[in-house]
């Protein structure tokens, strides 16, 4: 088997910014780790405020050109991007796997959901039209243009650490924006990748800079300090967002905010069972567990709960558990220690409070940062994991006897980001699709994220929106030129 760091040559382990790939300016580095061994891969550039600066100098540069490349160009350019990330799949997928933890299965997944969003926004890149029109009392008429908002600063995380830049950079680009990308430092090197991969099919020096740090607090409060940036987009924590929004404000930034969840699922007492457990299974235990959209709350109808739980429990217990590389893996590592800590805090608090483990429940022994899909019921209200978002392979499922019950617990939340409900019933799936307060429903489906879809959340799991015709909407100002004409 080949070292997977293979794809990517020690001089692309620094920061890309412009035309070159530079050391940190002060000459810093940082250690990447396979989460499932605790092992160093490999060393990255440690970039300060004077780095990230100097990447939105690069984006600053190239912004005008870039915004005057014709369309068809740059829709051209996205998709020789999708070309090389699915011709490349393979080694893509496989440094996911060793930075973040991943099975290869779900990292050659993950590596075909963020292509889609190069060959989606290659599409929408020539479909950007303003209007002209009458006003309506006459005399003169209206002429609208589509405009780049400017330089962008993204903050992606680590959880999908190809597709949640690519979920940002795709629409920025087909709208003729620049961008300056701050990936998580657990994962930096696939979007390390992504930008040599850009670079290679001939994305213009300054368009797509990234820069690996540490200090991301310091590093990115200094970039949204700066009159150049016009847009920030964030994925990842409501804290964190909440602290980018601030500091957003004071230069009226636009805004992008993917922001953290506390997925209700439920399963109604008519719902094809075999269907349910398939999407709770999908909707809990994609990418470990470690999703803003996985299920966190599982709400079953106390007519089917013990069936449903019986059967749940069967298949979680089921799952193995291992290295992402290894061959029928199901669940890989968590991303750090401080994750494990967290589940083992959580479950244990429930427990205290008179909650039933019924597999899993225990980390194992050895190296990595493993924890077991764990399943647990007599989950009272009070128990933080019903609070708090979950983030990892647990589950915990709660009885309801009436809609009226289970909608009033499911929006009992500051998030909204997604819900999943399953009903063969369609008046009742939309009533569900209508009381729930989030912006996307999953009705008999566990998966909902697609490229084509937009994405995002209400109340404080977001703003704005990712994907679909709604996605390039978001890096694009509009222009309204009243013209005389009577």
């Amino acid at each position: 088997m080949s070292d997977p760091m293979d794809v990517l040559a020690p001089e692309h382990r620094r920061l890309r910014i412009g035309d070159s790939w530079r050391d940190a300016a002060s000459g810093a580095t940082f250690a990447v780790e396979d989460p499932a061994t605790g092992t160093t891969v490999a060393e990255v550039a440690d970039a300060g405020v004077a780095d990230g600066l100097a990447a939105l100098d690069a984006a600053s540069r190239a912004a005008a050109q870039w915004a005057a490349t014709p369309p068809r160009k740059r829709s051209e350019l996205l998709t020789a991007t999708y070309r090389a990330l699915t011709d490349r799949s393979e080694e893509v997928a496989r440094l996911i796997t060793l930075e973040m933890g991943k099975p290869l299965a779900e990292a050659r997944a993950e590596v075909a959901y963020g292509a889609e969003f190069f060959r989606w926004f290659a599409e929408e890149a020539v479909r950007v039209e303003g209007r002209y029109s009458t006003a309506p009392a006459g005399g003169y008429r209206i002429l609208t243009v589509p405009k780049p908002v400017g330089p962008c600063v993204f903050v992606t995380p680590w959880n999908f650490p190809l597709a949640m830049g690519a979920r940002k950079i795709a629409p920025a680009l087909a709208a003729g924006c620049t961008t300056v990308t701050k990936p998580a430092a657990q994962t930096p090197l696939t979007m390390l990748l992504l930008a040599r991969i850009m670079e290679e099919v001939g994305v213009p020096a300054g368009v797509v800079n990234v820069v690996t740090t540490r200090r991301a607090g310091e590093v990115v409060s200094a970039l949204l300090a700066d009159t150049r940036t016009r847009k920030v987009s964030f994925t990842g924590s409501t804290e964190v967002g909440r602290v980018l929004l601030r500091q957003a404000a004071d230069n009226v930034l636009r805004t992008s905010m993917e922001l953290g969840g506390n997925a209700a699922l439920i399963v109604c007492a008519d719902a094809d069972l075999d269907v349910a457990l398939r999407g709770a299974l999908v909707a809990k235990m994609r990418n470990i567990g470690e999703s803003c959209i996985a299920a966190n709350r599982i709400y079953v109808e106390e007519p089917v709960r013990e069936e449903f739980t019986k059967r749940f429990t069967e298949r979680m217990g089921a799952l193995v558990v291992g290295r992402g590389f290894d061959d029928g893996v199901d669940v890989g590592a968590l991303i750090d220690g401080p994750s494990v800590a967290k589940l083992d805090d959580l479950v244990a608090d429930a427990v205290g409070r008179g909650a039933r483990v019924l597999v899993g429940g225990v980390r194992p022994d050895g190296p990595g940062h493993f924890y077991p899909p764990t399943v647990l019921v007599d989950v009272p209200d009070d128990a933080r994991m019903l609070r708090e978002e979950i983030f990892g392979p647990v589950a915990p499922i709660i009885g309801f006897t009436s809609d009226d019950e289970v909608m009033a617990k499911a929006n009992d939340t500051e998030h909204g980001l997604v819900g999943y409900v399953f009903t063969r019933d369609l008046q009742r799936a939309l009533r569900f699709a209508e009381g729930l307060q989030t912006g996307m429903i999953g009705v008999n489906r566990g998966l909902i994220s697609d490229p084509s879809a937009p994405f995002g959340g209400v109340k404080q799991s977001g703003i704005g929106k990712e994907g679909s015709h709604e996605g390039i909407l978001e890096y694009l100002d509009v222009t309204y030129a009243a013209i005389d004409l009577p």
